[in-house]
């Protein structure tokens, strides 16, 4: 039997129909059509899913889609500032070469955007750390933290600036 769960997806209101088991992970792809959200393991244990639940990262396969009722969901989409402009951590991935097949990238991406804002100054150790929930088979991490610290230096840097103005 389906529900209505109605929530925000990256800044939208939503009425989705679910069925009680129905995870988040599914119901964003399936029902929101936002297929950015990778499905990897399934169990919680690559990050390849990971979103951004009331201001907290969530791995989207362990979450039920009823549970997000109410609840504001951002996922790996919502990043993009507009249809013309990146966000700083996408396009550093893409300047560093720090995706190979990509399958990874947009929940290290929702990680990263989440220690950034933590942490605008990562260190190496709190990247490693910060990122430790998803796993990624190709590129060997040295180019995605290359990317975190680049994007970070330049968030930190337009955020400087605007408090200069």
């Amino acid at each position: 039997m389906k529900q209505i769960v109605e929530l925000t997806i990256n800044g939208d209101p939503q009425s989705l129909a679910v069925e009680g088991h129905r995870s988040l992970l599914d119901t964003l792809r399936e029902e929101a059509g936002l297929t950015g959200t990778k499905k990897g393991c399934d169990v919680g244990d690559c990050g390849a899913c990971t979103v951004i639940v009331d201001g907290q990262p969530v791995n989207a396969c362990l979450m039920l889609a009823v549970e997000a009722q109410g609840r504001n969901v951002e996922t790996v989409e919502g990043m993009q500032q507009s249809i013309d402009i990146l966000h700083p951590l996408q396009d550093a991935f893409m300047r560093h070469g720090a995706s190979q097949c990509g399958f990874c990238t947009p929940g290290i991406l929702m990680m990263a955007r989440k220690l950034i804002e933590e942490n605008p100054d990562p260190s190496d150790d709190e990247i490693r750390f910060g990122l430790s929930g998803n796993i990624c088979r190709c590129t060997g991490y040295t180019k995605i933290f290359d990317a975190v610290r680049s994007a970070a230096a330049e968030i930190r840097a337009v955020r400087a600036q605007e408090e200069t103005v």
